[in-house]
């Protein structure tokens, strides 16, 4: 089966360009965000609006309230349906997303049975000594016990240290050691990594974030920050949890806002890296600075899909 794969870091023009090849090759588009599959969680997670969506069909956003948990293999099992019943209206799947563990995982055969097993107890414990030493302390537990795990996943990513002791908890195996047990990819892809200029990238953040509080950003977080006990991973998300600080009264808002740039930006760094790295890219490309190159792209594209039919 033919797919198209459109990733990158936070706003680099992912969404447009999804949906710009949608409409052109007759596509459907597969969100590969792990935070859009969130009802309410619209502003933060920049989720496509109906306008913006110009009649694209879009897949796996809003189907989860926010008191659910979403995991990986969730994804992974969900995504590859939609796949199949995509292609089998004779229209073109197209993933957009960028969270790298999700489009690595639906690309190729990683598996998600030996080291997933969960242990709630195990993970409320580490949480709640986060909770009292900081994440640091987790962080290096990792470290010593997984130190190629820990060299990629930052100490502030509190939920995936958590999951890669978990592993090692349940497994007796290293975290880092099972993700590497993959096959080449499942489908016959076209992958496009958008990328730019850094200090442009940064600005377009920055910006994006001040568009976002304009927008209602600190609703949907209050909204979140209210019934934060029941949301453990919705609120996780970056442009959420560092308002929350905020409506505890310990940091101004001017503060909080600028984390949330800071963190978005750190951020960015890492979705490049592992994009870099992770996945096989066809096509990089900067719609920044050389918007002309949608032409290109489109070219390219429209010759990888002309057998798609054999």
């Amino acid at each position: 089966m033919k797919v198209i794969v459109i990733v990158g870091p936070t706003a680099v023009g992912k969404t447009r360009l999804g949906i710009e090849l949608a409409k052109q090759f007759d596509g459907e588009i597969i969100s590969g965000d792990s935070m859009q599959i969130y009802q309410t969680l619209d502003v933060g997670t920049a989720k496509v609006t109906n306008e913006e969506a110009e009649g694209v069909p879009h897949h796996l956003i809003d189907t989860k309230e926010v008191t659910e948990e979403y995991s990986v293999a969730d994804f992974q099992k969900e995504a590859r349906e939609k796949i199949k019943e995509i292609t089998k209206r004779n229209r073109v799947p197209i993933i957009v997303g960028g969270t790298g563990l999700y489009i690595e995982s639906l690309l190729y055969n990683v598996s998600h049975g030996k080291g997933s097993q969960k242990d709630s107890q195990f993970r409320k414990e580490k949480n709640e000594l986060a909770d009292k030493a900081g994440n640091q302390i987790l962080w290096e537990e990792l470290k010593t016990k997984d130190s190629k795990a820990a060299e990629t996943i930052h100490a502030n990513n509190r939920r995936r240290v958590i999951r890669a002791l978990e592993v090692i908890h349940t497994s007796g195996e290293k975290y880092s050691d099972l993700q590497q047990e993959k096959t080449d990819s499942l489908y016959d892809s076209y992958t496009i990594a958008l990328t730019t200029d850094r200090s442009m990238l940064y600005e377009r953040i920055n910006t994006r974030v001040d568009w976002m509080m304009q927008d209602g950003l600190l609703d949907e977080a209050r909204a979140l920050w209210e019934i934060r006990a029941t949301v453990p991973q919705a609120s996780r998300g970056i442009g959420y949890k560092e308002l929350f600080s905020y409506f505890d009264g310990t940091v101004t808002l001017e503060n909080a806002v600028e984390t949330i740039k800071q963190n978005s930006r750190r951020y960015a760094k890492r979705q490049l890296t592992w994009f870099r790295n992770r996945v096989e890219v066809t096509q990089w490309a900067d719609l920044i600075e050389r918007p002309q190159e949608i032409n290109n792209i489109k070219k390219r594209v429209a010759i990888f899909l002309e057998n798609r039919g054999e």
